[in-house]
């Protein structure tokens, strides 16, 4: 069986959806109109523009290319996070490209050449999907990990500038947040692993049935991409956290995140 092609009629009737949801932010005064229609245009034109690209990346079979495509989505999913993170006065922009590109990449590597052993393991039409998962998802979960620190550092400055006084280093004085901002960013991930398959069928699961795969090996991706998104959110909260929670401290282990106004 062949994936049923959708049409640009169709298309057209799917906005519909987006339609709904603009009408209803502008009856409940939301403001969200702007931001769905502009999310709109960008999905649509991102997504055309990622589809002819991968078409011909595809045929290149080159590393280099893969890993600089790789590289640019970790590039324009932490110019996201930092959209999000409202905190100018700490650089932490370096530090979570540094954290995604080393823990998106090691898990993407192992699960294409030890789990699925493609060869060879830049394999493009393996490696970008299955990465593109790993950053999609972890984004969201580094930018909770962050503002669950960036908060939480606000919030109990005065607690915090107290360790500090009396002898502590900046680590012990923020051991308690450090774990919660960790904790945070990955309990999206470990709840999805709660209702997969009861819940929701997840997207490579859906779309392989939907393509003609077998449901058995389709189940069996979506085991490994279950995990795999676990492990990344993991690890890459866990950097993220340690590298930037270090910024947020001069060298003298004064606190630079202002107090919660």
């Amino acid at each position: 069986m062949n994936a049923i092609d959708i049409g640009p009629l169709q298309l057209v009737f799917s906005l519909g959806f987006v339609l709904l949801a603009g009408v209803s932010s502008l009856i409940l005064n939301l403001n969200l109109h702007r931001d769905i229609a502009w999310g709109t245009v960008r999905t649509i034109t991102q997504l055309f523009l990622m589809g002819y690209l991968l078409k011909y990346v595809f045929q290149l079979q080159s590393a280099w290319m893969v890993l600089l495509i790789f590289a640019g989505m970790i590039f324009f999913a932490a110019r996201i996070i930092a959209g999000r993170v409202k905190v100018r006065n700490i650089p932490f922009i370096t530090p979570t490209i540094i954290s995604m590109f080393i823990s998106y990449m090691l898990v993407t590597f192992v699960v294409t050449a030890v789990i699925v052993r493609v060869k060879p393991w830049y394999e493009p039409s393996y490696f970008i999907p299955l990465g593109g998962m790993i950053v999609g998802n972890s984004m969201n979960a580094i930018a909770i990990t962050l503002e669950r620190l960036f908060g939480d550092l606000r919030k109990q400055r005065e607690i915090i500038e107290m360790y500090l006084s009396l002898g502590a280093d900046y680590r012990e004085a923020s051991a308690d947040i450090l774990r919660q901002a960790i904790s945070a960013g990955m309990i999206p991930s470990i709840n999805s692993m709660m209702g997969v398959g009861i819940v929701f069928l997840p997207g490579i699961m859906s779309g392989q049935i939907i393509a003609g795969a077998n449901p058995v090996v389709a189940v069996k991706y979506q085991i490994v991409v279950m995990l795999m998104l676990v492990g990344s959110t993991a690890l890459g909260s866990i950097l993220v956290t340690y590298l930037v929670r270090r910024r947020c401290f001069t060298p003298d282990h004064r606190l630079l995140v202002p107090a919660e106004r």
